[in-house]
């Protein structure tokens, strides 16, 4: 048996699709992973765990993992590629090198799935579409942008073939920045779209004006600010499910109802 946490988010919802048969993890299931103890009905006969840790630290990873070691014996973990940069490179990588190391030191069966940007971020920028044809927002350095159903694919080969001890970095085909990708969802638009890039104090201002959470406005900003440019593209989604991972056009085709 195979649980699945984060399962009604962007890589969750393509992994259940997946996966039929697992059982699923969600805010109304009435499990939360930062309370250990109401865990225990879901772990129940389960052998693997799909981990995706939607907080912003590491603060009671420990306390979670141990909870599922006293019931699994295996976790899949959705890292982040820029882990590779160091901890110190921003927030959300901090974070995601602080549970590496907490799963590494769980006495499960370990393997770590790293992701370079979802090409699902681009639906935060839905809403600045359907008004007009200019996204504004801070600016973040290149990546090879993954669709999530690559992300999804692979995590099944780990979850169904296990590869204990081994961390796997996945990427999509070709590095994007947010003003390419704007433009590649302008031609599954049918729309000319443009990139306006806004300084980051007016982008944490904001956001922070918006309402949103210092220390999530902080690993937003921090994000984008310091996470270096990455040309790194590599080939595990091929290696691991006999197929090239797909383009951001492809998701942006796939995902163009979103936007209208």
């Amino acid at each position: 048996m195979i649980l699945v946490t984060g399962a009604t988010g962007n890589v969750g919802r393509e992994l259940t699709a997946l996966l039929p048969e697992a059982r699923t993890l969600t805010r109304g299931s009435g499990a939360d992973l930062a309370e250990p103890e109401t865990l225990t009905p879901a772990l129940q006969t389960v052998d693997t765990v799909f981990l995706i840790w939607p907080f912003l630290t590491a603060d009671g990873a420990e306390a979670t993992l141990g909870k599922i070691a006293q019931h699994a014996r295996r976790v899949v973990y959705l890292s982040s590629s820029a882990v590779r940069f160091g901890p110190d490179t921003d927030p959300i990588t901090r974070l995601h090198s602080d549970l590496e190391a907490a799963v590494h030191a769980s006495g499960l069966e370990w393997t770590i799935l790293r992701a370079d940007t979802f090409a699902s971020n681009a639906l935060g920028w839905a809403g600045q579409l359907r008004a007009g044809d200019i996204v504004r927002g801070p600016d973040s350095a290149a990546t090879a942008v993954i669709d999530p159903a690559d992300i999804a694919a692979v995590a099944v080969r780990l979850l169904t073939d296990p590869q204990p001890g081994t961390t796997h970095t996945v990427t999509g085909p070709e590095v994007l920045s947010r003003a390419d990708q704007v433009a590649i969802l302008g031609t599954a638009l049918g729309r000319h779209l443009t990139f306006e890039p806004t300084p980051f104090a007016e982008a944490r201002a904001q956001l922070t004006a918006d309402g949103r959470p210092p220390a999530l406005v902080e690993a937003l900003i921090g994000s984008a600010e310091r996470r270096p440019r990455s040309d790194l593209v590599t080939t595990t989604v091929q290696e691991l499910t006999g197929r090239p991972a797909r383009t951001f056009r492809v998701w942006a085709d796939r995902n163009a109802a979103a936007f209208s």
